[in-house]
């Protein structure tokens, strides 16, 4: 892995997803080397020569960043999503512990947060998250199925520790969520992870399985190389336009089912 300590030109941007109108990212790049990674597309912007997954620059002036700007997005309004192209909880904020400290800058002003990961590390700042008037913490589970999760997230916690600090989380009384995405055709067990996590949450997100860029050859030879026998059937339904149709009604079934909200659907 190789680690960069940078100074920034910023921390804040306006953002273009759903329910939130900033993103703040304290690093760049992301060790978890997700292989169906969306934000490889960074690439192009940040001038690493490196395969995603393999490096990490450090934005050291991230607090400062911050702290020059929670006013103006104080007075202007909305929600901060933190960890919209990096994970702002693998496994390096344990040594430099950007994420708390800009977590300290923000609640200075109270700002609404909503922080997306895939690390039971988030638990550490519950001290912090629950003095946000208005803070939510969502967790990505694509699958229940731990061999396949090491697969495709070999850097991030594991589904079982995930599901864990769900649960910490939902009971320091702090708003969560879960975050399906992006679905895997076979590997993506909707029914089971409704089941294992509805106690702990308070609505849910799906996305499907994005297939472009490269990103469906990718997931077929590391299935490939891991000696997965079900590729030809995952590459099938990855594709498949009435799989998917079925994959959503079972979404929405099981989201009623538990009496979960919805907060969106991401269909590529």
């Amino acid at each position: 892995m190789i680690i960069r300590e940078i100074q920034s030109k910023s921390i804040i941007t306006k953002s273009e997803l759903p329910e939130s109108e900033y993103c703040l990212n304290p690093y760049i790049g992301c060790s978890h080397g997700c292989i169906y990674c969306y934000a490889r597309f960074m690439k192009r912007f940040t001038g690493h020569s490196e395969p995603w997954g393999d490096f990490v620059d450090i934005k050291m002036n991230a607090p400062e960043l911050a702290r020059n700007s929670v006013k103006k997005i104080k007075k202007a309004g909305g929600v901060v999503l933190i960890g919209s192209v990096t994970d702002a909880y693998q496994p390096i904020e344990k040594k430099y512990q950007l994420t708390r400290n800009v977590l300290i800058e923000l609640l200075k002003e109270d700002i609404p947060i909503s922080i997306l990961t895939k690390s039971a590390l988030v638990t550490r700042d519950i001290d912090l998250l629950s003095q946000f008037s208005c803070c939510s913490v969502g967790l990505t589970i694509t699958t229940t199925d731990e061999k396949i999760s090491q697969i495709f997230e070999p850097g991030a916690s594991s589904t079982e520790k995930r599901i864990e600090a769900l649960e910490t989380l939902h009971s320091s009384k702090i708003n969560t969520y879960i975050f399906i995405g992006p679905i895997l055709p076979i590997y993506t067990n909707l029914s089971d992870i409704f089941f294992k996590t509805n106690k702990f949450i308070d609505s849910v997100w799906g996305e499907k399985l994005n297939t472009k860029y490269g990103a469906l050859s990718r997931m077929e030879s590391t299935l490939i190389k891991n000696k997965i026998d079900s590729v030809d059937k995952f590459s099938c339904l990855a594709n498949d336009k009435d799989f998917w149709i079925s994959i959503r009604k079972e979404f929405f079934n099981l989201a009623s089912k538990y009496n979960l909200h919805v907060t969106g659907f991401y269909d590529h």
